[in-house]
């Protein structure tokens, strides 16, 4: 892929300049190109930081996303919720592995895009741009292409998705508020995430929307994605998910089989028409009837205060 360096180009970093040049592609990837001599500016590789001065031939050799290479289709019913030339939103059922891992290698969400878009084997990830957990249920957005993977991935840097969950917790929260608090692994734990002074910046805002005797419903909205981040922020307010293997309680008269978790709605702006889009998925059969049970011992309304926690960091 050769072009010359436009005019509006003119006194840019290399780095800069490729942005703009090739957009289909993410500021990281194509710094990893150009520190692998796989971008010339005339003929030669250069640095990430040369200024251009506009009118260079810059030629580009995408390297191939290889951890796409033995990842089958596999015939795995979807449910659409939205499909079009750029994007496939996705209800996922818990139990569905989003990408594949170790122990995971098939029978994932993965494997049933490449089988119902082979030409996702070109976009990195078949196009998947953020996870939900194994047993989280809800919304999940889909890049057919490179341009709308790369535009997605921007939106979500500049926190300017939109992501609603209905999370269940133990234990009755007095007010609507906002836990900001960095995450990371698990100091003891590795497999598990932590609040850490080290970790990565996450904020998660909740509202109260009904009250149990033993538990509360919310609504909690991201304006990070952090592994693990809502089960990690309501577990470090001492409120965590019904049901969670990893962070919630070990003994409780609350039983799920999973996190009561529920991606319910997405928003974004869409990479073609750049018109803000969105969608809403109704909570599955088993949280309809776990909140069902927890109606039939009590609910007793809502409390509608703010307050925003900053929990220890261990």
């Amino acid at each position: 892929m050769e072009l010359t360096v436009p005019g509006a180009c003119a006194g840019l970093r290399l780095d800069q300049a490729l942005s703009r040049m090739f957009p289909q592609y993410s500021r990281t990837r194509l710094a990893r190109w150009v520190l692998a001599a796989r971008v010339t500016v005339d003929g030669r590789p250069s640095a990430p930081r040369r200024r251009l001065l506009g009118g260079e031939n810059v030629a580009l050799l995408p390297a191939p996303d290889l951890r796409l290479e033995p990842d089958r289709p596999e015939n795995i019913p979807l449910a659409i919720v939205h499909e079009d030339d750029a994007l496939i939103v996705i209800d996922k059922p818990a139990g569905l592995v989003v990408h594949p891992g170790a122990g995971n290698r098939s029978g994932t969400l993965l494997n049933a895009l490449l089988a119902h878009e082979p030409g996702l084997r070109a976009v990195p990830r078949a196009g998947i741009v953020h996870r939900l957990d194994k047993d989280t249920s809800g919304l999940l957005v889909v890049a057919r292409t490179l341009a709308a993977q790369t535009d997605i991935v921007r939106q979500l840097a500049a926190r300017s998705v939109r992501r609603e969950y209905l999370a269940v917790v133990h234990g009755r929260l007095a007010r609507d508020g906002t836990v900001a608090a960095p995450i990371g692994r698990h100091p003891r734990s590795r497999t598990r995430m932590a609040v850490v002074a080290r970790g990565r910046d996450a904020v998660t805002h909740y509202q109260i929307l009904e009250h149990f005797s033993l538990a509360t419903l919310l609504r909690c909205r991201l304006e990070t994605g952090r592994t693990h981040q809502i089960r990690v922020h309501l577990n470090s307010l001492g409120y965590p998910l019904v049901g969670d293997p990893d962070y919630g309680k070990r003994v409780s008269a609350v039983r799920f089989t999973r996190q009561a978790l529920h991606a319910e709605r997405l928003a974004l702006v869409h990479p073609q028409t750049r018109k803000k889009v969105s969608w809403q998925s109704d909570p599955p059969v088993d949280i309809q009837d776990l909140l069902a049970a927890l109606r039939s011992s009590g609910s007793e309304g809502k409390h509608p205060s703010p307050i925003t926690h900053h929990p220890s960091r261990r």
